[in-house]
């Protein structure tokens, strides 16, 4: 029986033994875990400017189909394709400063490109929010809102031709200080080649936001020197609303951005005589641009010229982005080569969408589809599940707010947009039904008209208010292409609905300026910049 005991008395101090350790093990491993945090999430958010997501192929349109872009692509395989991302208002810097501040252009204070004033940059970015929480900044490329970059450890922009930058011999500005031109490599190749430079060289120790930022494919559409054969071999199928007349729809009617009328020699790459001066060359080149009826040649008129200025347009337009797809895959790469693929957020967008010949058109302002959906495609190992495609809808303020909460930093109550990180959950609950639009800038350049609406699921409602007082509403299931103004044709009870929706985002977003508020500014703007009378309300 003794023995028996004292077996027993081993038993236990040999199990009390065990679970110490045991317990001194687990408190180890803690302070081990406590001791290497996961690391703070990289940044590349990688902007081209007037890139249509029709012209990426993960979008699948027939041209992209025919001028692929394997690796833009590469994000959505890997990440996610967003089908249902839009511009608050569609035109560069608007955009670009929604983008930034996560507000619209009513409350940033940056609702136009000309005389739109310059914008604010003392107001709060998301830049400075990641800078103040101890990431390494820099943007590398366009930025196109008029003063010098804040929030960042380093920046190289574009500044010539009004901010927008030219392709060839494009000039930068260093921190707001240097200035050098580049005259040896195309716009997209400087600032590829910068942004590799700018990895390379950065503080290791230091979480990065990089904003790798394209001119290209901006107006006029000139590629680097390596693609100008390209497509060369076959012609782009035409869209199916290219010959629209515009039935119904006033506003569009008065558009200044026809490719058939409004493409000028410029923007085709036609030459001009020998002989002539500089300031004669300009003014040679830009005919066409007001709707003068020209040609290249004698023999080619009607359709035919109408179609030949579409492959010119269409294929130039294509070579841009093959510059940009190559350009994307180079920091994908260097990504993968170094390691940090897996704790990079990337993000591949453009600044609004663009028409590619849909409505017979090029640029964009439109509340209509092809202007106003952006691209949107991103990528966060571990997060987003690789071939993700989401319909959510997002708009260009929720930017800066997703980006904040990826990095798990805390977004300002000043911020109208709100993180669709919760999209790639399973407990997304907070979808939108409807977004809003607003669109200021106005003759300049494409005489589109102010306007405002509302898209939800279903419906698209427009209003132009300024020289004409139109209301459009659009089936969005049954007329996708936007050809059939329903507006007079529709059970008032659902136009009301629609209208209760409008004036309840306006007031919500904070957009309460009267109608004759509004035309009020536009009128400033007319005869103060174009000397012009004011117009008659038709």
């Amino acid at each position: 029986m003794k023995m028996k005991n004292t077996m027993k008395n081993k038993f236990q101090i040999i199990f009390l033994l065990l679970f110490l350790s045991s317990c001194a093990t687990k408190k180890e491993d803690v302070n081990i875990i406590d001791k290497n945090p996961p690391k703070p999430l990289n940044i590349v958010y990688i902007m081209a400017d007037d890139h249509a997501y029709q012209a990426i192929s993960a979008y699948g349109s027939d041209i992209s189909k025919l001028a692929k872009t394997p690796n833009i692509d590469r994000i959505a395989n890997e990440g996610a394709r967003m089908d249902a991302v839009f511009c608050t208002n569609s035109i560069c810097g608007p955009s670009r400063a929604s983008i930034l501040t996560g507000k619209f252009s009513h409350i940033n204070g940056f609702y136009k490109n000309v005389d739109g004033g310059d914008f604010n940059s003392n107001q709060l970015t998301f830049p400075k929010i990641f800078q103040d929480n101890g990431y390494q900044t820099a943007l590398i490329g366009k930025w196109h809102l008029g003063t010098s970059p804040t929030g960042f450890d380093y920046s190289k922009v574009l500044i010539n031709w009004g901010g927008q930058g030219t392709y060839y011999k494009p000039e930068f500005c260093i921190n707001g200080q240097d200035t050098v031109i580049e005259d040896k490599r195309h716009s997209t190749k400087v600032i590829e080649d910068d942004c590799i430079d700018w990895l390379e060289s950065r503080d290791t120790a230091k979480p990065f936001l990089l904003l790798y930022q394209f001119k290209a494919p901006h107006r006029d559409w000139r590629p680097d020197s390596m693609y100008m054969d390209l497509f060369n071999d076959f012609d782009f199928p035409e869209p199916e609303n290219f010959n629209d007349e515009y039935e119904g729809r006033l506003a569009a009617s008065e558009n200044m951005m026809e490719i058939e009328n409004h493409l000028n020699r410029r923007d085709l790459k036609q030459i001009p005589p020998p002989g002539l001066s500089r300031r004669d060359s300009m003014k040679w080149l830009a005919y066409g641009n007001e709707g003068q009826q020209w040609s290249p040649s004698d023999t080619l008129t009607g359709q035919e010229l109408k179609s030949w200025k579409y492959q010119v347009y269409i294929k130039d337009y294509l070579r841009c982005i093959a510059g940009v797809d190559r350009a994307v895959g180079r920091v994908l790469d260097y990504l993968d080569a170094n390691g940090l693929s897996e704790n990079t957020l990337v993000i591949y967008t453009s600044d609004q969408g663009f028409y590619l010949g849909e409505h017979g058109w090029f640029d964009k302002r439109w509340m209509y589809e092809e202007s106003f959906k952006m691209p949107f495609l991103i990528k966060s190992p571990g997060t987003i599940i690789p071939g993700t495609i989401s319909d959510d809808k997002i708009m260009n303020i929720d930017f800066a707010p997703t980006l904040l909460d990826f990095a798990g930093l805390s977004i300002p109550e000043e911020m109208q947009g709100r993180s669709f990180k919760n999209t790639f959950t399973k407990n997304s609950d907070t979808k939108r039904n409807a977004v809003y639009y607003h669109y200021y800038e106005y003759p300049i350049w494409h005489n589109v008209q102010p306007h405002y609406g509302v898209r939800t699921d279903k419906y698209k409602l427009i209003h132009f208010y300024y020289s004409m007082d139109e209301w459009e509403l659009y089936d969005m299931d049954a007329d996708p292409h936007e050809m059939n103004n329903i507006y007079e044709n529709t059970d008032p009870v659902l136009i009301s609905k629609l209208k209760f929706k409008l004036d309840s985002l306006k007031k919500y977003y904070g957009d309460t300026s009267s109608i004759k508020d509004m035309i009020s500014m536009t009128d400033t703007v007319i005869q103060r910049v174009y000397n012009e009378p004011v117009k008659e309300i038709k």
